[in-house]
């Protein structure tokens, strides 16, 4: 059973809390919210609150501005870190026009109209995130830096840094906010961290991501840093990653799973990386939505790269993680933790379950490492690599329809205009290697 109108107003009183903070995402992802005193709670769960659409990014226009904030009462959450007299709280809303109708511009309900197709299927989808970020110094003046603050690595026990600290602090908050942490390591570049959190339903999921990079931001900022999650913000390491295991439910049993079929996987699975890897083209430009994305798709950082799958190894978009029963998964490791949590799942998600729709058949595994082929032999092979820049990422959008379809047209059109801009004004701009490279020698 879900949380009701009721349960959210008594929780509130029992945790004291004077004002709610009503959460929403743009279509970039970025966290928006509009606050409210506690006494206009119950008006804001009966989905009464209006707020000027227009003013968000790639909402609406100006003469359509009236939106209406429903919120979610499974979302509801006291901040920890703040002052128990007069605490402050939150809850993640989907976004509705004056029709009462679910906007077409609002991620978090095309992820659930995307997840109704599945239901419609018979499924329910679980979802597990692998969000890396870096921890950075701030200047004098409380700017980011690059600056890294250890010399840690991969599951180092205890870096000489500050983000040790950090790291505690963010997974004791993120306890307190009901999330069950399964592991926190330093990875693999300096000043890199990962904190993992059991998997759950893909909604539950996408609200978590949300939830996790606003308060590792804002425990970062308490400890002095600044907590990124730039997919490459630093040239010659490894990037920020958000591997994104996926799996499939019916009748409380994983579909994935086969223990008489081929690797102890079930045609289904089979079918559904033929979709991820049909579409992975084109569903990059939304997982993958940056310029600087496509810094850390590149062969040599552990990125993955080229269009193939395996349970042996990490170099191909896709791995199968060993374990089966109920925890047979797809792995898909292309993501990056600048997507917006919602239109990422969406559109992963469609693409398999597209993959299953149209039996589309897994090519074979890879088992080699791809990283080591020449050129020759992936061709020999037909392994193809994902785009190798926004600018391929979003062509290869515009001529998918499955994808397309994910998103929906409102959602579509916009992500489209401002992520060509964004290419355009990142081509005319000059950058430091270009200064370094020609300034003196030309």
């Amino acid at each position: 059973m879900g949380m009701t109108k009721q349960d959210v107003l008594r929780m509130a009183k029992d945790a004291n809390v004077k004002f709610i903070r009503l959460q929403f995402t743009d279509i970039f992802g970025v966290l928006k919210n509009v606050a409210i005193p506690v006494e206009q709670l119950g008006k804001a769960l009966d989905g009464e609150l209006m707020f000027d659409g227009s003013s968000i990014e790639g909402f609406v226009r100006i003469e359509e501005s009236d939106q209406f904030l429903r919120p979610d009462p499974n979302t509801f959450t006291v901040f920890p870190w703040r002052p128990r007299d007069g605490s402050v709280a939150r809850l993640i809303c989907d976004v509705y026009t004056p029709d009462e109708e679910p906007f077409a511009g609002c991620p978090r309900c095309q992820l659930q109209r995307v997840l109704e197709e599945a239901k419609s299927m018979g499924y329910t989808v679980n979802t597990g995130p692998e969000a890396e970020f870096f921890l950075f110094h701030t200047d004098e003046s409380g700017r980011p830096t690059t600056i890294t603050h250890d010399h840690g690595g991969y599951f180092d026990l205890s870096p000489v840094d500050l983000g040790e600290n950090a790291r505690r602090d963010m997974v004791m908050t993120l306890q307190e906010m009901g999330f069950e942490i399964e592991a926190s390591h330093h990875e693999v570049a300096q000043g890199q961290h990962e904190i993992d959190f059991k998997y759950d339903e893909a909604l539950a999921t996408a609200d978590k991501l949300v939830t996790f990079k606003f308060v590792v931001r804002s425990i970062a900022q308490r400890h002095g840093l600044h907590a990124s999650f730039m997919p490459k913000p630093i040239f010659g390491i490894n990037g920020s990653g958000m591997h994104t295991h996926q799996s499939l439910f019916k009748d409380g049993e994983n579909v994935f799973y086969d223990p008489d079929g081929e690797r102890q996987m079930s045609e289904l699975a089979y079918y559904y990386i033929g979709g991820i890897l049909k579409h992975a083209p084109a569903f990059t430009a939304i997982t993958n939505p940056t310029v600087n994305s496509y810094k850390r798709l590149v062969p040599g950082y552990e990125a993955p790269v080229y269009l193939a799958w395996s349970e042996k190894n990490r170099s191909p978009l896709i791995r199968i993680p060993a374990r089966r029963g109920v925890g047979t998964r797809v792995e898909v490791r292309s993501p990056d933790p600048s997507a917006n949590p919602y239109l990422a799942l969406a559109v992963m998600l469609k693409a398999g379950l597209d993959g299953i729709k149209n039996k589309i058949h897994a090519p074979a595994p890879v088992d080699k490492n791809i990283y080591n082929l020449t050129a020759e032999e992936r061709k020999e092979m037909q392994i193809e690599s994902l785009p190798g820049s926004l600018s391929q990422a979003l062509d290869n959008l515009e001529q998918n329809t499955v994808i397309l379809e994910a998103l929906g047209s409102h959602i579509y059109e916009r992500f489209m205009e401002a992520k060509r801009i964004e290419y355009q004004e990142y081509q005319m701009a000059v950058h430091q290697w270009e200064l370094e490279r020609y300034l003196a020698r030309v």
